[in-house]
């Protein structure tokens, strides 16, 4: 029968109708590349994935675009590239999500979320999307103890833990976690950029980047809504809890607390696996990726992961030409703060 899958892989459960598949599959689990690259000894799970690689080496790109004439390596890579002449620049982003309306009677998916109004054919993929919006976190890393609603997160976030990089780019060979980060990473090599800005209509390969360019006009807009290009002071807080030491000011009391810990030197929030310790919980959760290697925030357009925010904040200014700081002397403009002091 055609959707019988009797072979189920023991690791994550997922079933194929072939042994074959199964043992091909396996391979994800075990770690075993048999397929190895003769120039630089990288391996790969399955003998189409060494040819593709193998391009790289080669500088072979068999597909040609029949409009600009550029060539790529992997078939798919073309596809997308040519969306780029077929529809301009690109579709402009998606909006977000809105409440979805009840499923038409007879619906073949009659089975609504009453939080989101997502639907679902079975009960039991609805049962499984709810835990997404309760407390409810049953599966949890033995690496660092950071919890999921599902099982198949877990397994997605272990990979941060074992290296595993099961999503290959077939242009340059660099892996990622997630399909979704392969899929956007191979903008880079197609040219893709299906995000574009109705005001200027700039293009972007990551709806991220669209998002914090629109705050740019935003800005402009704001500023000229002043009538003299000059924004309208904005009325202080209040801040009726003030440090004794130094005077500074706080809108809540437990705000005041963990700032009173700098004058102190308190502080409670220690690594378990150093001793270091830090004023508030926050610092401390930063500090034990040092240790676990955990790098939560990935960068979309290239795939590069960090372990602060911040980090990538600066560090997608590459990608978008953004130097948001300006030398009063010259004009010259760069990424960090800090290389505007040095400068």
């Amino acid at each position: 029968r055609g959707g019988e899958k009797p072979h189920r892989c023991g690791d994550c459960g997922k079933g194929f109708s072939r042994g074959s598949n199964l043992a091909q599959h396996r391979r994800i689990h075990t770690g075993e590349r048999p397929h190895r690259c003769g120039d630089c000894g990288k391996g790969f799970i399955q003998r189409s994935d060494l040819e593709r690689h193998r391009r790289v080496h080669t500088g072979e790109r068999p597909y040609p675009c029949g409009d600009c004439g550029k060539r790529f390596s992997v078939s798919s890579h073309l596809d997308r590239h040519r969306r780029t002449h077929a529809g301009g620049p690109g579709p402009p982003a998606q909006p977000r999500a809105r409440p979805r309306p009840p499923p038409p009677e007879g619906s073949p998916a009659p089975h609504r979320c009453p939080e989101c109004g997502k639907s679902f054919a079975q009960r039991s993929a609805l049962a499984k999307h709810r835990k997404t919006h309760s407390s409810e976190r049953p599966h949890r890393c033995g690496d660092c103890g950071k919890s999921f609603s599902r099982g198949s997160n877990l397994t997605q976030h272990r990979r941060i833990h074992t290296g595993e990089r099961p999503f290959a780019c077939g242009d340059c060979g660099k892996g990622f976690i997630q399909r979704s980060d392969l899929e956007r990473h191979q903008r880079v090599h197609t040219g893709e950029r299906p995000y574009t800005c109705a005001e200027c209509g700039k293009s972007f390969s990551v709806s991220s980047h669209l998002d914090r360019h629109q705050k740019i006009h935003a800005a402009e807009r704001a500023e000229s809504d002043t009538g003299d290009g000059e924004t309208a002071p904005a009325v202080p807080p209040e801040k009726p809890y003030k440090c004794g030491e130094c005077g500074k000011g706080f809108g809540q009391r437990s705000a005041l607390v963990k700032h009173r810990r700098i004058h102190t030197g308190e502080k409670p929030y220690a690594c378990g696996d150093c001793g270091k310790g830090f004023i508030q919980k926050s610092d401390l959760t930063i500090h034990r990726r040092m240790h676990t290697g955990e790098k939560p925030y990935r960068c979309g357009e290239c795939g590069k992961c960090f372990s602060v925010s911040s980090n990538l904040i600066t560090h997608q200014r590459t990608h978008l030409g953004e130097k948001p700081y300006q030398c009063p002397e010259c004009g010259k403009s760069f990424i960090q703060r800090s290389e505007l002091t040095i400068h």
